[in-house]
């Protein structure tokens, strides 16, 4: 396997927070990193306090510390006045019976509520479990079953996606938006009643220790219910220092990351992170809309932005002339999670936007990212980027052997580090599943390592093609694809065949302006072939409307792609 050699993007000049990578991968200590935290000196350990109350103390409270926008509507919140919030949520919950490790889930969309009801969980000492507002019924109930969930936030419009007969481990659900207690179920109490009538306690914070449960996130499988995992306030190290390093954050940014809290990264990086940097945080309440994110981005004077390849793909399908209505000179760093990125949407990004995106990568059990693209550095379109400082990755063969630069393998990071989960809840088989080789988490993605360190996804361990003897990375194929003018996106998957073992079948959506024919079709083959590999080009393309993705992430679901293939050859067996 030979990794493809694309132009390389040079870094903007800055001043930027890390300026070397190799002196810092050589340096850094982790016990270091922990001095910059309060209890460091005091001992006295809680995520929410050192994410809002840490800087007001500090003198910093009349900062900015939330900034949201909805439409039109907007409104902010310093950090004394979070403080102020968090305290008081957190009184009406304790005395209503929240403790120290209870599971409180928080179904609420991307509004400040959800926001503070997740600190004031955490700041009680109780394990948050925020869900994704576009959960369905199947979805909430499998989460809060799973951990016997006793206490839940939302508000009226989603609680009519609870079923409350379904869950009697449900004992109460505050909602955030019911002021009229005439109109409140069984089990629902006004949190807007009971904060008028509660006097907030003064040294709410129920203090933990590093090992103690801080949020649990659901992952999904190809098989299976999700798995609860679950994360310490040790976590809290890494997200720190990949948010000085690799978001680059500094005192006067404004962040804004695009993901829900009910995503992972809509948690790590969309409150924890940035905060725990002192950061001000965009909230945006709307769906997306390119102008409407533009808008977003020119009137709160976003600094640094996180969103995910399929965000910037719709962005990039808008056309190149949209972003000159609006000024964006505030925006100096542009991040990427969620899927690899394409070399194309990079190269649009320095084009159209005039920066750089980095890609980087991690997942809901790693805590935070591990491998990274930094704003210092060069960056390979096409690859993940280089290991954080700190984190050692290796490439492994199927019995654990360290491969050479330039094979596929297995990606594995040495295990512990300060992210990483704590366990998955009930189910230690799982846990341990993690770890087929001493000392290895195993990701299950497959990944290739040139000389100079960077890493190149590959696939899915259960995703890579294998045809005529070679293996083929969808990933790879999906990025060339979508260089070709006509293509928006594409989804690849191995197709089963009797001479081949499999061969490459691309389902592709056309962009504006396109019609579908044989022609096209024919054209698009011979430009992955050409400027690909003869073996990776699609032998095989379908023109679809739109691809099958996650709600979540908006990751393209290669194997439904391939269940509805195999079906398709089930049937013509028959």
């Amino acid at each position: 396997m030979t990794v493809i050699e694309r132009q390389q993007l040079a870094p903007i000049e800055g001043d930027y927070n890390l300026t070397n990578y190799e002196e810092a991968c050589q340096n850094i200590s982790w016990d270091e990193v922990k001095q910059q935290f309060s209890w460091s000196q005091s001992g006295l350990v809680n995520m929410a306090h050192e994410c809002i109350d840490k800087h007001v103390v500090d003198g910093y409270g009349n900062k900015i510390g939330l900034h949201y926008v909805n439409g039109a509507y907007e409104e902010t919140y310093t950090f004394a006045e979070i403080k102020e919030k968090t305290d008081h949520i957190a009184t009406v919950l304790r005395n209503q019976g929240v403790k120290k490790g209870d599971f409180v889930f928080i179904f609420l969309p991307k509004h400040p509520d959800c926001y503070f009801t997740m600190i004031a969980t955490i700041k009680l000492g109780a394990i948050a479990g925020p869900l994704f507002e576009a959960f369905m019924e199947e979805a909430v109930k499998d989460r809060i079953s799973d951990c016997d969930g006793r206490f839940l936030i939302t508000d009226t419009d989603l609680l009519n996606r609870v079923p409350k007969n379904e869950l009697p481990c449900l004992e109460k659900i505050f909602l955030t938006d019911a002021d009229d207690v005439q109109l409140l179920g069984e089990k629902e109490i006004s949190l807007i009643k009971e904060l008028e009538k509660t006097v907030k306690e003064e040294d709410i914070t129920t203090w933990v220790d590093l090992e103690h449960g801080l949020n649990i996130h659901y992952t999904s499988g190809s098989t299976g219910k999700p798995k609860g995992i679950i994360h310490a306030h040790r976590a809290m190290v890494h997200q720190y220092q990949t948010g000085k390093w690799v978001l680059d954050l500094k005192d006067d940014d404004v962040y804004w990351c695009t993901a829900h809290p009910g995503w992972v990264t809509g948690t790590v990086y969309g409150i924890f992170t940035p905060w725990l940097n002192r950061a001000t945080i965009v909230v945006n309440g709307g769906r997306f809309d390119a102008k409407g994110w533009y808008h977003t981005l020119e009137t709160t004077g976003v600094s640094v932005w996180y969103s995910a390849p399929t965000a910037y793909r719709m962005l990039m399908a808008e056309g190149n002339d949209l972003p000159n209505d609006y000024d964006l000179s505030n925006l100096r760093h542009l991040l990427s999670v969620g899927e690899p990125l394409n070399p194309e949407v990079i190269y649009w990004g320095k084009e159209t936007l005039g920066k750089r995106i980095h890609d980087t990568w991690w997942m809901t059990e790693t805590g935070a990212q591990l491998i990274v693209n930094l704003p210092s550095e060069v960056i390979k379109p096409g690859s993940m980027g280089r290991p954080f400082p700190g984190i050692s990755i290796a490439i492994l063969d199927d019995d654990g052997v360290e491969q050479s630069r330039g094979s596929i393998g297995h990606l594995a990071i040495k295990a512990p580090w300060p992210g990483i989960m704590k366990e998955v809840w009930k189910n230690e088989e799982k846990y341990q599943s993690y770890f087929p080789f001493e000392g290895w988490y195993v990701s299950g993605d497959l990944a290739v390592q040139d000389e100079d360190g960077y890493i190149f996804f590959q696939g899915r361990s259960d995703d890579m093609i294998n045809s005529s003897g070679e293996r083929i990375g969808p990933f790879e194929v999906e990025s060339k694809l979508i260089e070709h003018p006509a293509v928006a996106e594409a989804g690849v998957i191995g197709k089963p065949d009797a001479l081949r073992g499999e061969i490459v079948k691309a389902f592709i959506v056309l962009r504006k302006g396109y019609t579908g024919s044989d022609v096209l079709l024919e054209e698009i083959r011979k430009f992955v072939k050409t400027r690909l590999a003869a073996h990776s080009a699609p032998r095989e393309m379908e023109i679809v409307t739109e691809l099958p993705k996650t709600k979540i992430s908006g990751k393209i679901l290669r194997r439904e792609l391939k269940a509805r293939e195999l079906a398709k050859l089930s049937q013509k067996v028959q």
